[in-house]
């Protein structure tokens, strides 16, 4: 017989989270921790959604997606999981750039940025101190209609090479382009400024390992292989979730599957306002993106100073559109040192990342596809030979994942990276007073983008759940047939 992943679960919790991904076991914790009983469900066999890992013969273990997140990750980490997490997250002190406009390399904080500006591309320190602040001071509430391509004319009007020095990391972080408000923009942007771009050492699968160590002790019931067909509601409410064949009956439900399925599939267009159906399905994708995983030889490696983060281009314009292409002529590498991982046994790592189109990569026979698939890698090891000479040869593992692979993998719709474009934080807001109980915590351009975005979602949904259920009632709702 088949094993029953849900073995042993009770008939009824407080919450149910569904999905596993940041801001799903984030929102978990704290309701664990405020004395909430809690379920997780996952449906693949490990936690973690987009921030997981994989491994491979040989010892390789590759995050699978590039990370860097601002330092305000300490302080989440600290306050809503545990100072062994906080103290594991370290600063990237060589970020790269190096195309056809210029070649650098950055800390990427403010005063160093600050310096570049103003010596290397001789922009007046007023301005430089003036976009700054306009940055820091964007908030939420803002008026969206100036664009960040407006924003950038407003303040270095004429000027594509610093546009492509101040825009192209924020691009690869949370899929902005420069049509997007501009505050999507300034958020991200002007937390990464505060003191540089940080990464978590020992990977993320110590990450993940320790979070959920962290959550078994708040006692969250955890359960993979456990995929959700269906969130039942009785009365206008939620009531239960479908899971694995079973029932089980909750107060509230925290989704943080993609906000679309959450609201399309999970609970049904029915259950919802006309006018909210109809801005739900106006919500935009976010992009999805490709990695090449790269292994060198356990003994070999290569000097330091090739950087951390390295954002390489040969197009002579910076485009966004480019940055989405399938004939790439911009990516980001990764590089991970024997120190990145410094448990583990001693590897060089390489993951080079592209943004994508979903698109671009559906729809085709397996062989074409898997053709594709060879061309990423062979244009990758092309643009990667001038970083690392030789590369061809010196690489002893090498795969390559694409929008597909994350759709199949996370299920999020067409592999969407990043959830959905800025206007769906306004819809996942809404849910619960279109229907009582119900959350959602996953990605939709929100507040400073990626890990750092999605934790502090999670605690933002988690505090509405716990205040939404201290003014109900205590026991979990009756299902009705």
């Amino acid at each position: 017989m088949p094993k029953d992943f849900l073995k042993d679960t009770a008939a009824a919790y407080d919450v149910v989270v569904i999905g596993s991904g940041l801001g799903g076991l984030t929102a978990a914790n704290i309701l664990a921790r405020d004395g909430l009983s809690v379920l997780l469900l996952e449906q693949h066999y490990k936690l973690g959604g987009m921030a997981t890992w994989f491994k491979r013969p040989g010892g390789h273990i590759f995050d699978i997606s590039l990370h860097g997140f601002p330092h305000g990750m300490v302080k989440s980490c600290r306050r809503y999981w545990s100072r062994e997490i906080a103290d594991s997250i370290v600063q990237l002190h060589g970020v790269r750039f190096d195309n056809p406009m210029f070649s650098l390399t950055t800390t990427f904080n403010r005063d160093d940025f600050t310096q570049l500006l103003t010596t290397d591309f001789g922009i007046e320190l007023a301005k430089v101190e003036q976009f700054f602040n306009t940055a820091r001071d964007m908030n939420f509430y803002d008026d969206q209609s100036l664009t960040t391509g407006e924003l950038f004319e407003q303040f270095f009007p004429g000027r594509e090479d610093v546009v492509r020095l101040l825009m192209e990391p924020i691009t690869y972080a949370n899929g902005s382009t420069l049509e997007d408000p501009a505050l999507t923009y300034g958020i991200v942007f002007s937390n990464f400024m505060s003191k540089g771009v940080f990464v978590f050492q020992g990977g993320t699968d110590k990450l993940i390992k320790s979070m959920e160590k962290e959550m078994r002790n708040n006692g969250v019931d955890i359960r993979i292989n456990c995929d959700v067909q269906k969130i039942n509601l009785s009365g206008g409410k939620i009531a239960s979730v479908q899971v694995n064949g079973k029932t089980i009956r909750t107060r509230a439900v925290v989704s943080n599957a993609n906000l679309r399925s959450t609201i399309f599939n999970l609970v049904g267009k029915q259950h919802f306002d006309k006018s909210f159906a109809e801005q739900a399905e106006e919500v935009r994708l976010n992009n999805s993106s490709t990695q090449v995983y790269m292994a060198l030889d356990p003994d070999d490696s290569i000097p330091r100073d090739t950087g951390d983060l390295l954002f390489c281009s040969t197009a002579d314009r910076f485009q966004t559109d480019l940055l989405l292409s399938r004939d790439i002529t911009s990516r980001t590498f990764s590089f991970y040192y024997p120190d990145t991982r410094p448990e583990g046994k001693e590897r060089t790592l390489i993951v080079s990342s592209t943004n994508a189109h979903y698109r671009d990569w559906v729809g085709m026979e397996k062989a074409e596809y898997e053709a594709s698939k060879q061309d990423l890698i062979e244009t990758t090891f092309d643009a990667l030979e001038k970083y690392v000479p030789n590369c061809r040869e010196r690489i002893t593992h090498v795969e390559a994942a694409t929008p597909i692979t994350f759709e199949h993998y996370t299920k999020h719709v067409n592999g969407a990276s990043f959830g959905t474009k800025f206007e769906g934080l306004g819809v996942s807001r809404a849910l619960p007073q279109q229907i009582p109980g119900m959350y959602h915590a996953g990605s939709c351009g929100i507040i400073m983008s990626g890990w750092l975005g999605t934790i502090n979602y999670g605690v933002i949904v988690a505090n509405d759940v716990i205040n939404h259920l201290s003014t109900t009632a205590g026991s979990p709702t009756a299902v009705t047939p």
